[in-house]
């Protein structure tokens, strides 16, 4: 085993390890803090050795798998008919894999390094399971990202949707926590079938799992393409689910219940892409279906420009960033289906380190209004100068402004949408482009430089419920001058982790503002394309616009925002309404799932028990009459067998008398 190979492994076990001894001793999972420091500690051990397997051995993007590689380590788990396992477990540290476990580990301790401080009023046992929860989630991710074949993939893969539904409803005694958790389970899970059904289907044509084996059975053409986009599509169900293409996204603003370092570890930058990351991973198996490619591409492109629409009628600002994460996944679906999956994955690495900085810091302005509202906020830029200079860090990596983190990566999806010929969803993400400047910066105008009515007078704010720590447990107060007098920038051990991601959010961005695109070797899937030289003006002109008109709108109030609502009033009532997605969902489950069970059940009350109860009645009568007969009297049972002596002969007789 290479040290490449160790060092994944390493970073793969330690968060196991942190999650098996917080289950198992129940006095350090119950102490909180003691406990929370362990993770930490774990989950330092893991980013530690995620990065020193990344500086060795190759690290390009997109390498492939079928290439012979040191850095694979495979057990056999379930042994096959022949020499050739049926499944193994294993390792494989790739170009692809190792920089996707950095991004897991680094964003796993950051989160949870600041959770010590945002859940500082968390009940130590609270606290404890908090930890665990954590822990067992970052080993599954990164079981997911490393996974050879996918078996182990899918075990993982359920793994995580098992993280998601205890962090999302970790807060379990909150109605809307716990609703938000389910309905996360079930959605994610609608996909997840699909997923399984693709994995057999392809299983059935190629008796194989292992992702190298498939590669070169496709580079080969050796894998029958009857039924392959069926296979294909299936899977990409599972990825729609768990990166929450429309119609699946509707889990993911709802899944905000969680507390927000959740929203930044789970629902930002690491299970929500885990979608986008298994089709990169298998791009060179899409590559032989393109009607997949293609509905993926208008999929994605629809959900970039739904989501964008609807983050811009948001007053909660974490439903504005979770909308945000479904607007910039359909960006990484749009760039995989026009048959570049290397451009969805760059920016998948980008936008993970901005988008858990955004959520971080909408944690930071929580945990000092006690309000995720818009309404609630205003000038905090006086109070939060340290949290303002990061939220805006992230603004402008997420609007794609040049120098700042998500430039590039959005520019290179641009341009590969558009080298592969899909002229429409092209201009459906500049849309979305344009509203995602607008709505971000809407949000920085509203909360850290606005004027607030409610702000300036003193205790007329409606009441809020904090969301932070243990705070979720206390009644909603009013809003007073003295919560605004001590609002004030986070303390250092929350603001360590956001200065940390704003700085590399600025090192990723000043670096491929002047190198370009991210250098990935060559797949089956796609081919070198070249960005015709009007699209990074254009793409930048496009942000800046959604800027201004932000700043004219929010700041300026040179432009009304009301009778802009007016004047795009049927827009307005249909966002406001989730264009009804949800209800359709609600509607299909009413009639669909809920009316299939009482047919079901009255199927299973009248009939079948309704059957069982009148066999078991006859039965049970039939008894009492046989019963009868045991009298207990040996008088009478010397009668009976007379009796039946006598008919025997009588029998008898008359059977001779017939021959």
């Amino acid at each position: 085993m290479t040290d490449v190979a160790v060092h994944a492994l390493i970073a793969l076990l330690l968060p196991a390890f942190s999650f098996l001894v917080l289950a198992v001793v129940a006095p350090l999972r119950r102490a909180g803090k003691p406990a929370a420091w362990f993770s930490i500690l774990c989950a330092a051990g893991s980013l530690l050795a995620a990065v020193i397997a990344f500086t060795h051995g190759p690290h390009e993007i997109g390498r492939t798998l079928a290439e012979p590689s040191s850095e694979t380590v495979l057990w056999t788990w379930l042994p096959g008919m022949t020499d050739i396992p049926l499944a193994s477990i294993g390792i494989v540290a790739d170009g692809d894999s190792k920089p996707m476990l950095i991004l897991v580990a680094l964003v796993a301790f950051l989160v949870q390094l600041y959770s010590i401080g945002y859940l500082s009023d968390e009940p130590r046992r609270g606290l404890g399971r908090y930890y665990a929860y954590q822990s067992l989630f970052a080993f599954s991710m990164m079981g997911l990202v490393l996974a050879p074949n996918f078996l182990q993939l899918f075990i993982c893969w359920e793994l995580v949707g098992l993280c998601s539904y205890l962090l999302i409803g970790f807060w379990y005694w909150k109605p809307e926590a716990a609703q938000a958790a389910l309905k996360a389970f079930w959605v994610t899970k609608a996909g997840d079938v699909g997923l399984l059904i693709g994995i057999v289907l392809l299983w059935r044509q190629t008796g194989t799992f292992d992702f190298a084996t498939l590669e070169m059975m496709a580079k080969s053409s050796a894998i029958p393409m009857a039924g392959l986009s069926l296979a294909t599509f299936g899977i990409y169900l599972g990825a729609m689910g768990k990166s929450a293409q429309f119609p699946f996204h509707i889990w993911l603003p709802d899944a905000m219940e969680g507390p927000t370092p959740v929203s930044a570890l789970i629902h930002a930058a690491t299970m929500v892409t885990a979608g986008v990351y298994l089709l990169h991973r298998t791009s060179w198996l899409f590559a032989l279906t393109p009607d997949v490619l293609s509905v993926i591409a208008w999929i994605g492109a629809l959900t970039a420009l739904m989501a964008a629409v609807l983050a811009c009628v948001q007053e909660d600002i974490k439903r504005v960033l979770a909308y945000s994460t479904v607007s910039q996944l359909g960006y990484m679906m749009t760039a995989i289906g026009a048959g570049f999956s290397g451009a969805g994955f760059f920016h998948l690495l980008t936008h993970g380190v901005f988008k858990a900085l955004l959520f971080l810091g909408a944690g930071a302005i929580i945990h000092a209004v006690h309000s995720n509202d818009l309404a609630q906020m205003g000038r905090l830029a006086r109070r939060m100068p340290q949290t303002m200079i990061v939220f805006v860090i992230g603004t402008l990596s997420l609007a794609g402004i040049p120098l700042f983190g998500g430039f590039a990566s959005k520019e290179e999806i641009l341009g590969a949408v558009l080298a592969g010929g899909y002229v429409v969803p092209f201009a459906m993400l500049l849309i979305a482009a344009f509203l995602t400047a607008f709505y971000m910066f809407r949000v920085i105008f509203l909360a850290f430089f606005g004027a607030t009515p409610e702000r300036d007078a003193q205790a007329l704010a409606p009441p809020v419920t904090t969301e932070h720590g243990g705070g979720a447990h206390a009644a909603p107060h009013d809003v007073t001058v003295a919560d605004v007098l001590h609002m004030h920038d986070p303390p250092f051990i929350m603001a360590a982790p956001l200065w940390i991601l704003a700085l590399l959010s600025m090192v990723v961005g000043v670096y491929f503002t002047f190198e370009g695109r991210l250098e990935a070797a060559p797949t089956l899937a796609e081919a070198e394309f070249t960005s015709p030289a009007w699209l990074t003006p254009v793409a930048v002109l496009v942000a800046v616009a959604g800027i201004t008109t932000s700043w004219l709108m929010y700041q300026r109030r040179a432009i009304d925002p009301e009778r802009v609502a007016g004047a795009l009033a049927p827009i307005r009532r249909a966002a406001l309404a989730r264009f009804w997605i949800d209800d359709v969902f609600e509607g299909v489950f009413n009639v669909a799932v809920l009316g299939f069970s009482r047919v079901v059940g009255w199927i299973d009350r009248y009939i079948v028990d309704g059957v069982l109860n009148v066999v078991s009645a006859e039965t049970l009568e039939t008894g009492d009459v046989l019963r009868k007969l045991q009298t207990g009297y040996a008088q009478d049972y010397v009668y009976g067998i007379a009796v039946g002596l006598l008919a025997l002969i009588i029998w008898m007789g008359l059977l001779g008398s017939s021959n």
